[in-house]
């Protein structure tokens, strides 16, 4: 059954030709990155390989306190090689259960509303989400 929620982002436009790596890396502390994909799809599987790593990963709470086990969307986790890339796990997207898309949308329109380049998502990773 087709969801009754619509959802769309406003376009935005870089032209990058006159922007360097370093002039970026000037205004942005870290890249933070949003993992679409359903529940046990290998999410964090695939950082660990992009950040070249073993490490599990550090899940923060709003206080900077490190948590072990969690995956919530609003709370970001990083690995301590890599701490530039900020990663938000999405929750495993299961069929009929339109509850996690809702919580995906609402992070998505939240960030997207956000001031701080430093707190804008930069990027969004989708695994499969048909087995």
């Amino acid at each position: 059954m087709p969801s009754a929620h619509t959802y769309s982002l406003p376009t935005v436009e870089y032209n990058m030709s006159n922007v360097s790596a370093s002039e970026l890396r000037s205004k942005y502390t870290h890249f933070r990155i949003l993992v679409i994909g359903r529940a046990n799809a290998g999410k964090t599987t695939l950082l660990k390989r992009v950040c070249n790593t073993n490490e599990d990963p550090c899940i923060y709470d709003e206080k900077k306190k490190a948590l072990r086990g969690i995956h919530d969307i609003n709370r970001p986790f990083v690995f301590a090689s890599n701490p530039q890339f900020i990663f938000h796990d999405s929750p495993g997207f299961e069929a009929g259960d339109e509850s996690q898309l809702i919580q995906v949308q609402s992070f998505i329109e939240e960030r997207a509303r956000a001031t701080d380049r430093n707190e804008q998502l930069h990027a969004i990773w989708s695994l499969p989400l048909l087995r």
